[in-house]
């Protein structure tokens, strides 16, 4: 028994019972239709059968249903940055987070087509309620964040969680991921949350902890996509906050946004890679000897590598522009471009909601404001 067993993915000498627990489940024959769309059931069912480690899961199918997905919702993927990366080596990525699945699945790839080391990844507890999902999810090698917790057990599962995030990078040399924040940016604002930093801090055995932010090799993420297949699942959310409303979730909520930011379209897709944080980590140390300040100076590092490396698309200069009934940004889309996002807009908001339609094109101008401000400090 190890402590971490509540919350790890499977260990390779599991994998193979728990595909063949879940090879017949409609879940996994929908998956795999969609990913070999010409294959005979029994050829891939053999095939899942052969599988005994995450990394041939990940390689054989996961890779392959991820292609999938951006061949039939998008107008594919760039990268840049990954060649600052070296290979065997384990980072701690940190990024914005803007879809469930997606964010880190495109991360992954992108790592393997560049020979790096692939991620183990934190996701909600309340993502996997399904057993189907949280085999699939421990297979895929994500790690359980628990949510909803009462203070005392939060601090024990953050502990736990702090120390298994510590093990993965320093002693198993694997890279891990982790979003800037709790839950996916609704409102287009990419900002890192302290509480996230201060529970990594949790697992540090280092009498300083920026010495320990040092050693597991801290990297900003951006990830943008030009369409966002969830934007009208997020209005609900977005009014209740703007009116001051507890905002309670359906209960297929999460699966439906879930499957939807997969089979969404989403156009172009960017990911950005930032540098590994060292001198800035340095700077705080010598700025700062309390340890909050310290975090916070963190975040805001951490904030202005992905907001000046965040990948801007017609869809933010165009929702900037109509929302401040301008044309500053004229030059960075065309009319037809325009038309198609319009055309989006109507099909997906109430133009009789001024409110709704208002925090619609907030969510794809607030990138734009949010590079201008960072622009004009620099």
């Amino acid at each position: 028994m190890s402590k971490f067993d509540s919350i790890r993915p499977f260990y390779d000498a599991e994998v193979n019972e728990a595909i063949c627990n879940s090879v017949n489940h409609p879940m996994m024959k929908a998956i795999m239709d969609f990913t070999f769309p010409n294959v005979d059931d029994a050829i891939w069912k053999e095939q899942l059968k052969r599988t005994h480690s995450i990394r041939d899961f990940q390689c054989n199918f996961i890779y392959q249903s991820v292609q999938k997905v951006l061949q039939k919702s998008s107008e594919g993927l760039t990268t840049s940055g990954f060649e600052k990366l070296e290979k065997n080596t384990s980072y701690l990525f940190i990024s914005n987070h803007r879809d469930i699945i997606l964010d880190t699945s495109l991360l992954n790839v992108s790592l393997f087509d560049h020979g790096l080391v692939m991620t183990a990844s934190a996701i909600g507890d309340n993502l996997v309620k399904k057993d189907f999902l949280k085999t699939l999810s421990r297979l895929n090698r994500n790690f359980l964040v628990q949510r909803g917790l009462p203070p005392r057990e939060l601090l024990e599962s953050s502990k736990l969680m702090s120390e298994y995030i510590g093990q993965l990078l320093l002693r198993e040399n694997r890279s891990v991921w982790i979003a800037q924040r709790e839950g996916r940016t609704k409102d287009g604002n990419d900002a890192t949350h302290s509480g996230v930093l201060k529970m990594l801090g949790m697992g540090s055995d280092e009498p300083n902890l920026i010495d320990y932010f040092k050693k597991i090799k801290i990297v900003p993420v951006s990830i943008s996509y030009e369409y966002d297949p969830t934007d009208a699942l997020k209005m609900p959310q977005l009014m209740a906050e703007a009116n001051a409303v507890k905002y309670i979730k359906d209960k297929n909520e999460d699966f439906i946004t879930l499957i939807s930011g997969i089979i969404g379209q989403k156009k172009r897709i960017h990911i950005h890679v930032g540098d590994i944080l060292k001198d800035e980590l340095d700077a705080i140390a010598t700025e700062f000897d309390n340890s909050n300040k310290q975090i916070q100076a963190l975040a805001q590092v951490i904030d202005d590598s992905i907001l000046q490396s965040y990948k801007l698309w017609p869809t933010n200069y165009i929702a900037y522009d109509l929302l401040h009934k301008s044309e500053i940004y004229k030059d960075f889309y065309t009319e037809n471009e325009k038309s198609l996002f319009e055309r989006r807009l109507e099909m997906k908001i109430d133009e009789n909601n001024p409110q709704m339609m208002e925090s619609f094109l907030l969510m794809y101008a607030n990138p734009v404001v949010n590079k201008m401000k960072y622009e004009n400090a620099v």
